[in-house]
């Protein structure tokens, strides 16, 4: 994360982060920021069970995020990415939150009007964990979850993260999000994606 950082030090990083990217000595700085649970996905695709989704996801996240809300966070979205992508239905994923990590026993009608903006895990994630939730599509998930304000691109990586793995990603909107990546991280990305296509066959 630092080789990677320290390439786009103006993209908006959070401050505690920032100074984390560029500290010569990094050390975990109890953070329960939302930034936990939008770099998580990664783990819900190489994790072979949910039990290593978790352990993953620890291991990953407490780097930066060692507050128990900052693992939580983390951990509830990859939970809900593993089981959308094995095929868990919404009331399956919605239970599971529920019991495990945070109320979801709220609409996003009801929250759009009074909603502020918020950073914190607790504050984002049961409302992108919704946003999917209450979606027709990749990109219904996407709309629904900005709508309601905040901090909007955080939320949509989590929401979009989660839709993806249930839905897919229209072709049309990766090929564009594509022209995004640079001649640095577009590699990475290919790279990311091949080493994918070899741990799925030896999961099968």
């Amino acid at each position: 994360m630092q080789e990677i950082g320290r390439k786009y030090p103006d993209c908006g990083y959070g401050g505690m982060f920032k100074k984390w990217i560029f500290s010569s000595y990094p050390k975990p700085y109890n953070s329960f920021g939302n930034g936990s649970a939008m770099r998580i996905s990664p783990v819900a695709y190489i994790a072979r069970s949910e039990s290593e989704v978790i352990l993953l996801s620890e291991t990953v996240t407490k780097v930066t995020h060692n507050h128990k809300e900052g693992i939580k966070g983390a951990e509830a979205t990859a939970i809900a990415i593993y089981m959308a992508r094995c095929g868990y239905s919404k009331n399956e994923i919605r239970n599971r939150i529920n019991q495990d990590y945070y109320d979801l026993n709220f609409i996003i009608d009801d929250i759009r009007d009074t909603y502020q903006f918020n950073a914190t895990c607790q504050g984002t994630v049961p409302q992108a964990i919704t946003g999917f939730l209450e979606s027709a599509s990749f990109e219904d998930a996407i709309r629904t979850v900005i709508s309601i304000g905040g901090d909007t691109d955080t939320m949509a990586a989590i929401t979009g993260s989660i839709a993806e793995a249930y839905y897919g990603v229209p072709e049309s909107l990766r090929k564009k999000a594509l022209t995004y990546l640079d001649a640095y991280l577009y590699p990475i990305y290919n790279e990311w994606y091949e080493f994918l296509d070899k741990n799925m066959l030896l999961l099968n």
